[in-house]
Protein backbone atom coordinates (compact mmCIF):
# COMPACT_ATOMS: atom_id res chain seq x y z
CA UNK A 1 0.00 0.00 0.00
CA UNK A 2 1.65 3.71 -0.62
CA UNK A 3 1.69 5.37 2.67
CA UNK A 4 2.90 8.25 0.40
CA UNK A 5 0.32 10.86 2.24
CA UNK A 6 -0.61 14.08 0.35
CA UNK A 7 -0.65 17.26 2.41
CA UNK A 8 -3.07 19.49 2.91
CA UNK A 9 -1.85 22.38 0.71
CA UNK A 10 -1.38 19.68 -1.94
CA UNK A 11 -4.96 18.52 -1.73
CA UNK A 12 -5.81 22.89 -0.93
CA UNK A 13 -4.58 23.41 -4.46
CA UNK A 14 -6.30 20.70 -5.58
CA UNK A 15 -9.88 21.46 -4.58
CA UNK A 16 -9.35 24.98 -6.23
CA UNK A 17 -8.76 23.71 -9.59
CA UNK A 18 -11.87 21.42 -9.42
CA UNK A 19 -13.92 24.63 -8.09
CA UNK A 20 -13.11 26.44 -10.71
CA UNK A 21 -14.24 23.52 -13.07
CA UNK A 22 -17.80 23.03 -11.08
CA UNK A 23 -18.24 26.65 -10.66
CA UNK A 24 -18.46 26.74 -14.70
CA UNK A 25 -20.58 23.62 -14.98
CA UNK A 26 -23.08 24.65 -11.92
CA UNK A 27 -23.09 28.35 -14.11
CA UNK A 28 -24.26 26.82 -17.55
CA UNK A 29 -27.03 24.26 -15.41
CA UNK A 30 -28.07 27.47 -12.96
CA UNK A 31 -28.32 30.59 -14.96
CA UNK A 32 -31.39 29.18 -17.02
CA UNK A 33 -33.02 28.40 -13.91
CA UNK A 34 -32.25 31.76 -12.53
CA UNK A 35 -33.00 34.00 -15.28
CA UNK A 36 -36.32 32.72 -15.72
CA UNK A 37 -37.40 33.00 -11.87
CA UNK A 38 -35.60 36.20 -12.33
CA UNK A 39 -38.04 37.05 -15.21
CA UNK A 40 -40.92 36.53 -13.02
CA UNK A 41 -39.81 38.21 -10.10
CA UNK A 42 -39.28 41.10 -11.91
CA UNK A 43 -42.82 42.03 -13.59
CA UNK A 44 -44.44 40.95 -9.60
CA UNK A 45 -42.09 44.01 -8.36
CA UNK A 46 -43.17 45.96 -11.49
CA UNK A 47 -46.57 44.72 -10.22
CA UNK A 48 -45.82 45.78 -6.32
CA UNK A 49 -48.42 47.45 -4.29
CA UNK A 50 -45.94 50.04 -2.56
CA UNK A 51 -49.12 51.22 -0.43
CA UNK A 52 -49.32 47.50 0.91
CA UNK A 53 -46.12 45.86 2.24
CA UNK A 54 -48.00 42.43 2.45
CA UNK A 55 -47.34 42.16 -1.01
CA UNK A 56 -43.17 41.70 -1.42
CA UNK A 57 -44.16 38.92 0.93
CA UNK A 58 -44.35 36.40 -2.44
CA UNK A 59 -41.47 37.86 -3.92
CA UNK A 60 -39.29 37.51 -0.75
CA UNK A 61 -40.35 33.84 -1.13
CA UNK A 62 -40.04 33.46 -4.98
CA UNK A 63 -36.04 34.51 -4.07
CA UNK A 64 -35.61 32.52 -0.78
CA UNK A 65 -36.98 29.26 -3.28
CA UNK A 66 -34.60 30.81 -6.13
CA UNK A 67 -31.54 30.47 -3.23
CA UNK A 68 -33.10 26.97 -2.02
CA UNK A 69 -32.94 25.55 -5.75
CA UNK A 70 -29.28 26.80 -6.97
CA UNK A 71 -27.89 25.68 -3.33
CA UNK A 72 -29.60 21.90 -4.24
CA UNK A 73 -28.63 22.02 -7.57
CA UNK A 74 -24.72 23.13 -6.36
CA UNK A 75 -24.38 20.91 -3.53
CA UNK A 76 -25.94 17.60 -5.68
CA UNK A 77 -23.27 18.59 -8.56
CA UNK A 78 -20.40 18.98 -6.07
CA UNK A 79 -20.70 15.53 -4.61
CA UNK A 80 -21.96 13.87 -7.90
CA UNK A 81 -18.74 15.36 -9.37
CA UNK A 82 -16.52 14.08 -6.38
CA UNK A 83 -18.10 10.53 -6.29
CA UNK A 84 -18.09 9.61 -9.96
CA UNK A 85 -14.35 10.95 -10.42
CA UNK A 86 -13.54 9.08 -7.04
CA UNK A 87 -14.62 6.02 -7.69
CA UNK A 88 -13.18 5.92 -11.48
CA UNK A 89 -10.62 4.15 -12.92
CA UNK A 90 -8.61 7.34 -11.82
CA UNK A 91 -9.35 7.11 -8.28
CA UNK A 92 -9.96 11.41 -8.63
CA UNK A 93 -10.52 14.18 -9.43
CA UNK A 94 -9.55 16.43 -11.99
CA UNK A 95 -7.93 18.76 -9.76
CA UNK A 96 -6.14 16.00 -7.71
CA UNK A 97 -5.23 14.28 -11.29
CA UNK A 98 -3.49 17.43 -12.44
CA UNK A 99 -1.16 17.41 -8.86
CA UNK A 100 -0.79 13.42 -8.94
CA UNK A 101 -2.63 12.40 -5.84
CA UNK A 102 -5.42 10.11 -5.69
CA UNK A 103 -7.85 8.98 -3.26
CA UNK A 104 -8.00 5.24 -2.12
CA UNK A 105 -9.65 3.21 0.94
CA UNK A 106 -7.64 2.40 3.83
CA UNK A 107 -6.14 -0.68 2.32
CA UNK A 108 -4.76 1.02 -0.97
CA UNK A 109 -7.68 -0.37 -2.92
CA UNK A 110 -10.02 1.82 -5.62
CA UNK A 111 -13.11 3.22 -3.93
CA UNK A 112 -16.70 1.80 -5.18
CA UNK A 113 -19.09 4.76 -6.01
CA UNK A 114 -21.08 4.04 -2.67
CA UNK A 115 -17.92 4.85 -0.27
CA UNK A 116 -16.93 7.76 -2.65
CA UNK A 117 -20.41 8.99 -2.08
CA UNK A 118 -20.30 8.69 1.48
CA UNK A 119 -16.76 10.44 1.89
CA UNK A 120 -18.22 13.40 -0.05
CA UNK A 121 -21.50 13.67 1.63
CA UNK A 122 -18.97 13.61 5.27
CA UNK A 123 -17.33 16.83 2.94
CA UNK A 124 -20.51 18.57 4.21
CA UNK A 125 -19.79 18.03 8.38
CA UNK A 126 -16.29 18.98 7.27
CA UNK A 127 -17.50 22.06 6.28
CA UNK A 128 -19.90 22.67 8.39
CA UNK A 129 -17.89 23.40 11.81
CA UNK A 130 -15.59 26.01 10.17
CA UNK A 131 -14.06 24.19 7.63
CA UNK A 132 -11.88 22.89 10.81
CA UNK A 133 -12.82 19.02 9.14
CA UNK A 134 -10.78 19.80 5.98
CA UNK A 135 -7.70 21.72 8.03
CA UNK A 136 -7.54 18.19 10.18
CA UNK A 137 -5.54 16.90 7.29
CA UNK A 138 -2.62 19.52 7.73
CA UNK A 139 -2.16 17.93 11.52
CA UNK A 140 -3.00 13.96 11.26
CA UNK A 141 -0.59 11.15 10.81
CA UNK A 142 -2.14 9.90 7.50
CA UNK A 143 -2.92 13.23 6.43
CA UNK A 144 -6.73 12.60 7.23
CA UNK A 145 -9.50 15.22 6.68
CA UNK A 146 -12.60 14.50 8.99
CA UNK A 147 -14.36 13.35 5.74
CA UNK A 148 -11.71 10.67 5.21
CA UNK A 149 -11.54 9.50 8.90
CA UNK A 150 -15.34 8.92 8.73
CA UNK A 151 -15.34 7.00 5.39
CA UNK A 152 -11.94 5.11 5.97
CA UNK A 153 -10.24 6.77 3.01
CA UNK A 154 -6.45 8.49 2.50
CA UNK A 155 -5.44 10.60 -0.32
CA UNK A 156 -1.84 9.62 -1.22
CA UNK A 157 0.68 10.59 -4.19
CA UNK A 158 0.42 8.56 -7.04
Amino acid sequence: MNTNYAGFWKRFLAVIIDGLIIGCVRWILIAPILVSMGIGVASEIQSLDSDDPSTALPIIGTIMAMAGISALISTAIWILYYSFMESSKYQASVGKLALGIIVTDTSGNKLDFSKAFVRNICKIISSMILCIGYIMAGFTDKKQALHDMIASTLVVNK
